[in-house]
């Protein structure tokens, strides 16, 4: 009984004394991370939004227009229109953020530093297909930036910290938890008007992401950067999504060297097959991408690309890339995300039931 005792004894212990090191390591990481994390206002002059309310009235058949009060408008006319979290990857003033964050038109970007000095803020680049932007300011100093980390190896259940601007009222907010699920796919939408986005290969944790935050760091318990805020589940607790660090980094690289992001394309329109796909439209197999319109007027195969080039048609399945299945767990643009242009793959085309091989060179995507 005195051994177990003093074994009980033993282990609460080093419990405690692993919890005050997790404790003093995510207070060190917390003061590391803050000052890179920046706000982003959207502002608009009062006679734009005016005149696109009246445009919107037209288009629905009615006169409408919106009185601002007062407070709301700056000693430049402008009004705050919308919002959201970056933070700073080099020193020089490079800002990474979300690309729905900056989706607005006609607006002025302003960045504001924990230390609650502003900056005009310029969209440099932003990413058709991840949900990201870059944007550039021109402090005066050298900014603190944040240490890229490598989200291709976490694990799960690994430690995380989330960064922010909470609904866009709470500075400096941060919650932790752990990484819940890897590889994971959703449908996001920034606002009801806008068109879905389909997301993939995300970091699902249970740290609390809410609007506000999107486009603030996922860090690890060392303060090195393994996501970017994303997406929230709505209606849901505790699910939340990153986009994984590793799209951003190619990204930056392509600005610095090209001067814009470059994405591979193969130049179709596509649904991917599943067994539920395969059940609806009577096809044969339930694996592969097949080559179809997305609305009346889209061209399943886009002129001058490499899929017209190499000869495949509406109505064509591609079964497999460089020999390998797509399927729903890995569809064309997983393929695409590990390719670049200039890459020769070859697919695999099923064509009015006959199959045949195509090779075609991915050129950059405009």
């Amino acid at each position: 009984m005195g051994e177990f005792f003093f074994v009980l004894i033993e282990c609460l212990f080093d419990r405690i004394v692993y919890m005050k090191k997790e404790k003093s390591q995510i207070i060190k990481t917390i003061k590391k991370v803050m000052p890179t994390v920046v706000s982003i206002t959207l502002s608009k002059k009062v006679s734009d939004i005016q005149q696109e309310v009246v445009a919107m009235g037209k288009k629905k058949g009615k006169k409408m227009k919106i009185t601002i009060p007062e407070d709301k408008i700056d000693e430049n006319g402008m009004v705050q229109v919308g919002g959201g979290s970056g933070f700073i990857i080099d020193s020089s003033g490079i800002i990474l953020t979300n690309k729905h964050v900056i989706s607005d038109v006609n607006v002025t970007y302003t960045v504001i530093t924990s230390t609650d000095n502003s900056y005009d803020a310029k969209v440099i680049a932003s990413d058709p297909i991840n949900d990201i932007a870059i944007l550039t300011i021109h402090p005066k100093e050298k900014l603190e930036s944040l240490e890229l980390g490598d989200s291709k190896n976490i694990e799960l259940g690994q430690t995380v910290l989330a960064f922010g601007n909470a609904l866009g009222l709470f500075k400096n907010t941060v919650s932790r938890g752990i990484v819940s699920g890897l590889l994971r796919s959703v449908s996001a939408q920034s606002d009801t008007s806008s068109k879905p986005q389909e997301l993939r290969g995300l970091i699902q944790t249970d740290a609390s992401i809410n609007p506000g935050n999107s486009g603030g760091p996922l860090v690890d318990i060392f303060g090195r950067v393994i996501g970017i805020n994303a997406a929230v589940v709505s209606g849901a607790e505790n699910i939340s999504f990153a986009i994984p660090i590793h799209a951003a980094e190619r990204d930056f690289r392509d600005v610095k060297k090209y001067g814009h992001i470059r994405r591979p394309l193969i130049g179709v329109r596509y649904i991917t097959i599943d067994p539920f796909v395969k059940e609806k439209l009577g096809l044969s197999i339930d694996y592969g991408a097949l080559v179809t319109r997305g609305h009346f007027f889209d061209l399943p195969v886009i002129p001058r690309s490499p899929a017209e080039k190499a000869g495949i048609k509406e109505g064509d399945v591609i079964l497999t890339w460089n020999k390998e299945k797509i399927t729903s767990m890995k569809t064309i643009p997983d393929f695409l995300e590990n390719s670049s242009i200039g890459e020769t793959v070859l697919l695999t085309v099923l064509h009015q039931n006959k199959t045949s091989e195509k090779k075609l060179t991915l050129v950059e995507r405009l």
